[in-house]
């Protein structure tokens, strides 16, 4: 039997008064404020399972992420690096790091304003989606904490009950997910042009085409200037927008780096 290419895991069954109507919701810099894969790094390196030069590396990806939104080149250097860190770790210690990554990193940096805009959804009987590059555990966890319908999500290729370090089919990301949404709508008897779709990115375009409801969320400049063009709602949760943030964000990166310096130090102990 094949395997799936995307896997879509309910997490919390809805009852929907609107039938055929869902929300979708990418999750880096949409639901919550940087990128979810970076915060996985970091527990991964506090328990010693890179180097500080590599953590350093994901420090950097994550400040420009937060600074400028995504950026495909660093997006398949990310999947690379942890596809590679990932080869033998199990599926139980990846879901176990979620549930402590999400309670320690991700919750925290929820946009609340997002996550209204989804329970409020939820509410009214629709079912609302996570639709996100990062891996399908992780992206379960978060769905789950926030008591959403469910989540797809990148696939790791795995055996015996360990990641191989490859993936099955390829990142869930800009195009991909559009494929992903249309198979779930259709597994769903979903009527998509009854359907929202939120995105920060421009490479998410033909996802939030796919759908009735496109709204772009804390945009980049692309993809601000494609909503302004197409008349699409824009909600941006970031506080004061980018001249006012600079700051924030470089002490996010100053920050990022000094944790994961501490982390480190603390794996290595102290030197003779």
């Amino acid at each position: 039997m094949p395997e799936e290419k995307y896997v879509a895991v309910v997490t919390k069954p809805v009852a929907a008064p609107q039938p055929g109507e869902a929300a979708f919701f990418d999750v880096d810099n949409t639901l919550m404020r940087g990128a979810s894969l970076f915060h996985v790094a970091r527990k991964m390196h506090q328990r010693g399972a890179f180097t500080l030069t590599q953590a350093a590396g994901f420090a950097w990806k994550q400040f420009k992420f937060v600074a400028r939104g995504e950026n495909m080149d660093d997006v398949h250097a990310v999947r690379d690096s942890a596809l590679t860190l990932a080869a033998g770790i199990t599926v139980d210690d990846i879901k176990a790091l979620g549930e402590e990554v999400y309670d320690e990193m991700i919750v925290s940096r929820i946009w609340p304003g997002a996550k209204a805009l989804a329970e409020q959804h939820l509410r009214v009987g629709r079912r609302v989606w996570l639709v996100t590059a990062t891996p399908i555990e992780v992206a379960t966890v978060i769905s789950t904490r926030l008591g959403l319908t469910g989540a797809l999500g990148t696939v790791g290729e795995v055996s015996e009950g360990m990641y191989t370090g490859r993936l099955v089919g390829d990142i869930l990301h800009g195009s991909a997910k559009a494929v992903a949404v249309q198979e779930l709508a259709d597994a769903e008897e979903l009527d998509l042009k009854r359907c929202w779709a939120y995105s920060d990115s421009y490479n998410d375009i033909p996802l939030l085409t796919l759908v009735g409801h496109p709204v772009a969320i804390n945009p980049d400049a692309r993809l601000r200037r494609h909503a302004r063009d197409h008349n699409w709602p824009v909600y941006d949760f970031r506080a004061g927008r980018r001249a006012a943030t600079l700051g924030l964000k470089a002490a996010t990166v100053c920050g990022a780096v000094y944790g994961l310096w501490k982390g480190f130090a603390r794996i290595r102990g102290p030197r003779i």
